[in-house]
């Protein structure tokens, strides 16, 4: 299968920097999946699972929030978050999800708290379900 050169980066340093045959990950709009000679692309990333194969098999990352920028020569991946499954801490996912359900079941908690925990149990559940494929 033909490869394309994929580099992915965080706030935190590179994540991946290399050849891949296809990669799938949330965009605001749904999932898309890329592959070599695709189209030049340019879209706000969403909150799921991302998935790189490379000849070495498949590989999977929580990714959240960030860039997709497709060109001919690079496919780049600017993330907020973007965790391997394998170093993803499913004990700190599972707190941040109790934290959250504990502040969206208290009836005196305000507009912004319910917001920010509605964003946290998003996250710890992207999390909790990439590190399952792990």
């Amino acid at each position: 299968m033909k490869t394309f050169h994929l580099k992915i980066v965080t706030p935190y340093g590179p994540c991946f920097d290399g050849q891949v045959q296809s990669l799938t990950l949330r965009t605001i709009d749904g999932d898309v999946g890329i592959q070599a000679d695709h189209l030049d692309l340019v879209t706000a990333l969403g909150m799921g699972q991302a998935t790189v194969i490379t000849e070495d098999g498949p590989k999977y990352a929580a990714c959240i929030g960030g860039l997709l920028s497709v060109t001919k020569t690079m496919v780049s991946v600017v993330a907020t978050t973007f965790e391997w499954a394998e170093d993803i801490d499913t004990d700190r996912a599972q707190a941040s999800y109790d934290r959250a359900q504990k502040v969206l079941g208290n009836k005196e908690s305000s507009d912004m708290e319910l917001k920010l925990a509605q964003a946290r149990l998003k996250r710890a559940l992207v999390r909790q379900s990439v590190a399952g494929n792990h």
